[in-house]
């Protein structure tokens, strides 16, 4: 029995930045249970950015004002791109040193989103994630623009929409039975944890059916 979770995000997204915590608690609550935790970039195309300060802004507080949040987002990270690739390759770089947990992109998260350094720039992305995850920057920035990078960066991000997600964060939780559930904005535990208990209960069902009465007949 087991589940896979896999979390598809974007860097700079805020409503990403908000589901942190409930990420960081179901890792720890699951930290002994079969489940596999895992994160996937899924870029935000030109039409889901913000287009000035003033408009992020706006966005900032009112998903502030809807997570209770005490503190508001800070958009001084903007650069009016249609997408941010520094960010999200440099996160994704980071996997080549051996950083697979969540270090180097909460670190660009919270130098952008809370202090509003210009984590849209390569340099300024690659310092910020090399000193969070011990790395060289340099190192990590030359890897960050390697062409494999932005493709792997893609190659996620088409594959968030052949599931027809729409929004970040996202969550697919797959199952050894072949169940599948896909949680498309959810930021928040409670839902999640409902969905992964779920698939474990029916997954432990089969196991033991399969203990008391074999494989199933060939025809």
């Amino acid at each position: 029995m087991s589940v896979k979770i896999t979390y598809y995000l974007d860097v700079v997204s805020s409503w990403v930045y908000w589901a942190e915590p409930a990420w960081a608690e179901l890792k720890q609550r699951y930290a002994k249970a079969p489940v596999e935790f895992s994160w996937k970039i899924a870029l935000i195309d030109e039409h889901g950015m913000s287009k000035s300060r003033v408009q992020c802004d706006w966005f900032y507080r009112r998903s502030g004002t809807i997570t209770r949040s005490p503190c508001m987002l800070n958009s001084g990270w903007l650069t009016h791109s249609k997408e941010y690739l520094p960010p999200n390759c440099v996160a994704e770089a980071a996997k080549d040193f051996g950083v697979t947990d969540d270090r180097a992109r909460l670190a660009i998260m919270e130098a952008g989103m809370r202090r509003g350094e210009k984590v849209g720039e390569w340099e300024v992305a690659a310092a910020v994630a090399a000193k969070a995850a011990c790395l060289d920057a340099a190192a990590l920035l030359a890897k960050a623009k390697a062409p494999e990078i932005e493709k792997r960066v893609r190659a996620t991000t088409a594959e968030f929409h052949t599931f027809q997600m729409t929004q970040r964060p996202a969550f697919l939780l797959d199952n050894n039975i072949g169940d599948r559930a896909v949680l498309s904005g959810t930021w928040k535990t409670a839902p999640i944890v409902a969905a992964i208990d779920a698939m474990l209960e029916d997954s432990a069902g089969y196991a033991s059916y399969a203990v008391h009465h074999g494989a199933p007949p060939a025809q």
